[in-house]
């Protein structure tokens, strides 16, 4: 079974940075499935940033040119660098490792990132 623990979340003002981290273990995973989701009070969990099979990412519109998802594939690691933040990113978030051949979808434990106005 694969594990997921994030670290990182936390409050800080509009315009601040924050940095989370993802740290897979246990089972079989590949870092190029794994990717970044966030759901906010009364809303569904939506994609932010995630890997793509090949090398390539995706980025939810609201959070491009904010965010950047980046990757220590030796300290299985992945990471979710967060500038210019926004009030409306304030959400619960989630790492998340998509379904492949050799396993099913896993979650983390979600972190938590408030943005004050």
């Amino acid at each position: 079974q694969v594990q997921l623990v994030e670290s990182g979340g936390g409050l800080v003002q509009a315009g601040g940075s924050l940095r989370l981290s993802c740290t897979a273990s246990g089972g079989i995973f590949s870092i190029d499935r794994m990717g970044w989701y966030r759901q906010a009070p009364g809303k569904q969990r939506e994609l932010v940033a995630r890997f793509i099979p090949g090398g390539s990412t995706n980025y939810a519109e609201s959070v491009r040119g904010r965010f950047i998802i980046s990757r220590d594939n030796a300290k299985n690691t992945v990471y979710l660098q967060m500038n210019s933040l926004k009030p409306e990113d304030t959400a619960v978030y989630y790492c998340n490792h998509g379904n492949w051949a050799y396993g099913p979808e896993y979650w983390g434990q979600g972190t938590q990132v408030t943005v004050s106005s």
